[in-house]
């Protein structure tokens, strides 16, 4: 630790030496100018080394030839490295304005001269005992800055594993409805088409009855990601919805653009090839979609909307499996909602 003496009379200089030498005291740096103590302290403009850094006071004459010790305190105070560095002015007992001009510069105590030895070391320590509380402070706030940040970071991720699903790595049905609610609110303020695909595993438990329930697992991670490679879309998510059934939220997409990624969906699971000799329908495994869009409007809710593309998985599963049924629904949900089975012509359509 350093003290640092900045006084252009050398007897005033060598006289505060001595007495912070008697109290204990060894690193004391002298300065003859402000010019000086900037040359120690790093802040001169042409300077190119950083100057010491251990310097934790100043004791700085107010009254000295060129830059005095009001604006060297400005200085100093307005340097990053040493804007909490103590600076207690020396001065005599007719210079109260210049005291005042100090205390505005940032100084934080005076010693009057004639110096006295006893005022000398009580004004010291304080300083000193000041800045050690300032530090010991700083050092408690970024220790609860950096706790706050591992909370929050830690919260973070806390959230977003409990929307994820544990077996498939994607995200789960509480995800998948917090994220319909809210495509829903948007799509009505922006009068905008939603659609929502139901898909289901064909003959599912034949295959876990068959292979066992770790390969049951391994298909369902193995569906989830090819469900997941056919979004083409930032806004469009995929999701567990339960069992072997996942959930598919399109945002800003008709019943035709809902029907090209339904349809890449069931072909890439189909292209997967995973054998399946328990299906009555193929010898690999496939998937069934109900695929349901709408414009939301007031009388509508997003329940229904589930409901509505439910009921076309139901009729794809009727209707044999492996295929896509959609359901374009109007405003009115009293009205009758017609069920079609996807045309290739359809499924080639891109979305608008």
């Amino acid at each position: 630790m350093a003290i640092l003496v900045v006084d252009d009379l050398p007897g005033n200089r060598m006289l505060l030496k001595h007495v912070l030498e008697a109290s204990g005291f060894e690193d004391i740096v002298l300065a003859d100018s402000a010019t000086e103590a900037f040359d120690v302290l790093g802040l001169s403009d042409d300077q190119t080394e950083e100057g010491r850094d251990d310097v934790q006071l100043i004791l700085m004459d107010i009254m000295m030839p060129g830059i005095d010790g009001v604006e060297a305190c400005r200085k100093i105070k307005t340097s990053e490295r040493h804007r909490d560095t103590p600076v207690i002015m020396v001065t005599a007992l007719n210079e109260v304005e210049p005291l005042e001009n100090a205390f505005q510069a940032g100084a934080t105590d005076y010693i009057p001269k004639p110096i006295n030895k006893v005022e000398l070391n009580a004004r010291v320590h304080s300083a000193l005992a000041l800045k050690k509380e300032m530090e010991a402070r700083k050092k408690r706030e970024q220790e609860l800055l950096e706790i706050t940040r591992l909370l929050k970071d830690t919260n973070q991720r806390l959230r977003h594993l409990t929307t994820l699903d544990g077996l498939t790595g994607i995200p789960n049905r509480r995800r998948a409805m917090e994220y319909l609610d809210q495509e829903w609110r948007r799509s009505l303020r922006e009068n905008a088409s939603l659609s929502v695909a139901m898909i289901d595993v064909d003959y599912f438990k034949a295959y876990n009855d068959t292979y066992g329930h770790q390969a049951g697992d391994d298909c369902l991670w193995m569906i989830a990601n090819c469900l997941k490679r056919s979004l083409n879309r930032p806004a469009d998510l995929v999701a567990r919805y339960g069992g072997e059934e996942f959930i598919a939220v399109l945002p800003r997409t008709p019943i035709d653009g809902g029907l090209v990624v339904t349809e890449a969906m069931r072909a890439s699971v189909a292209e997967a090839n995973v054998p399946h000799e328990a299906s009555a329908h193929s010898d690999h495994v496939t998937i069934s979609i109900g695929l349901a869009s709408v414009v939301p409007g007031p009388k509508l809710t997003s329940s229904d909307l589930i409901a509505a593309a439910d009921r076309a998985l139901y009729d794809a599963k009727d209707k044999g499996r492996d295929q896509i049924v959609c359901s374009a629904w109007p405003e009115d949900p009293t009205a009758a909602a017609p069920l079609h089975r996807v045309s290739q012509e359809a499924a080639e359509r891109g979305r608008p």
